[in-house]
């Protein structure tokens, strides 16, 4: 099925509401999605055990658009089914910055989706997001003095399954911080990485994938990736105000924002919803249209990955546990089950063992990749993709072109015995948004 097609067939894309209602300790939300003729999707997300009061405390209004917005987020994982080229929002108001914010991120977020099917996403009125709810008569952010009390300086973390997450708990509980985790679709490794930290009661989120979209892969309709950082950013600030913490720490580095290849003459970044240009604009919009009083921002944005490679080899325990290979969780239209094991044959598994071999033994390395990656042949393509020697850095979540040189020297240096030397371990980057006793704890 063509692209063009399918946006002649469907022109119209419509979020028609939400739903939400207490079950038990839980919140469980549900959105309604519409593309006619005849495609509907009902994506479902629960939060467990909520606090008692966390509901009264947020407020009806303010609550009813925080979970508008989740919606919203859920859009582009449906949406690029068709690539409908009118998205209509009935299920709630949006002015016209807000539209233009919305039709930034989608165009930037979805970049790999549009240069991997072709699509040209240049072209005038390609998409037009068009409200129809009622304007609001008043802000339905939820305002400073109601959450001022209950918002102490607890910190919320979004718990992937590798290196980077490890190292912002590690730091955080060094500098004493009350960090409260959050999981969203738990997995072996991030329940591993919780227990080695020794940390509790976290934040569970579950979220369900509406089975008619995974229908309409298998019969040919448009597949791709989509910003899910930030989906986990709009994610974590309804989370943060229904726990009550003031802090959201991600572990998003300097090094997600460089791009991978220009297509149509923008820059195409697999990364972008974890980049600081994404950071900024979204905590503007926080500010503006959410949540007044919580901060959000990335704890590791003034480090480069092999930087952050360079402490998580200090805290050995969790060398086991970690787990960041994208290849270890796909399946493949319900025949291939997830293998929940480094792959050791793509871009991201190359990648960190370059990132982590300077600082730790290769009888450690092989221990949590089973094999020798440097002396795997198979493997130069890729090698040569990261280091910039052909085509252009592979879509996953690697360090900068540059980055991968420098890895790669470091090894070599450590082949011949010398000590990893190279500027970049000491390089500090000034575009952050680190309050100042979190900049102290990283530094540190």
């Amino acid at each position: 099925m063509t692209v063009q097609t399918l946006r002649k067939t469907y022109p119209a894309f419509f979020y028609r509401g939400y739903k939400y209602k207490k079950r038990g300790k839980d919140l469980l939300i549900s959105f309604s999605f519409e593309v006619p003729p005849g495609i509907q999707f009902h994506p479902k997300v629960l939060i467990k055990n909520l606090p008692q009061k966390a509901l009264e405390e947020i407020g009806k209004q303010a609550l009813n658009n925080l979970v508008f917005h989740l919606g919203l987020m859920e859009i582009p994982s449906y949406w690029k089914a068709t690539c409908s080229p009118n998205i209509v929002i009935e299920a709630g108001y949006l002015n016209k910055r807000q539209i233009n914010w919305w039709h930034d991120l989608i165009l930037k977020g979805m970049g790999e989706y549009f240069y991997k099917n072709k699509i040209d996403f240049t072209k005038p009125n390609f998409l037009k997001i068009i409200s129809m709810g009622i304007p609001p008569k008043r802000d339905l952010g939820i305002p400073k003095s109601r959450l001022g009390n209950s918002l102490g300086n607890k910190v919320l973390v979004p718990v992937g399954g590798g290196k980077d997450a490890v190292v912002t708990l590690e730091l955080l509980r060094k500098g004493k911080q009350r960090i409260i985790p959050f999981l969203l679709n738990p997995k072996r490794e991030q329940e591993e990485i919780l227990k080695i930290a020794g940390l509790k009661n976290p934040v569970i989120v579950t979220r369900t994938i509406d089975p008619k979209l995974l229908e309409l892969n298998r019969k040919g309709y448009l597949n791709g990736h989509t910003p899910f950082s930030a989906y986990l950013a709009f994610l974590s600030v309804l989370s943060a105000a229904l726990f009550g913490t003031k802090y959201i720490a991600l572990s998003n580095e300097r090094s997600s924002n460089e791009g991978n290849v220009r297509y149509l003459g923008k820059t195409i970044n697999h990364q972008y919803s974890k980049s600081f240009d994404f950071e900024k604009k979204f905590r503007s919009y926080v500010k503006t249209y959410l949540v007044k009083s919580i901060e959000y921002f990335s704890f590791l944005r003034p480090l480069y990955e092999l930087q952050i490679a360079r402490i998580f080899a200090k805290y050995p325990k969790y060398f086991p546990a970690f787990l960041s290979c994208n290849e270890a969780h796909k399946t493949t239209s319900g025949t291939k089950k997830p293998t929940g094991k480094w792959c050791g044959k793509c871009a991201k598994c190359l990648f960190v063992w370059l990132a982590l071999y300077p600082f730790i033994s290769a009888k450690q390395l092989i221990s949590i990749f089973k094999k020798n990656l440097l002396q795997d042949k198979a493997l130069v393509p890729l090698l040569e993709e990261l280091t910039g020697k052909r085509k252009f850095k592979p879509f996953e979540c690697v360090g900068t072109i540059r980055e991968s040189r420098t890895a790669l020297s470091l090894c070599r240096q450590k082949q011949k015995g010398k000590l990893p030397r190279a500027a970049m371990l000491s390089s500090w980057n000034r575009k952050h948004f680190l309050p100042l006793k979190f900049v102290q704890l990283l530094k540190h």
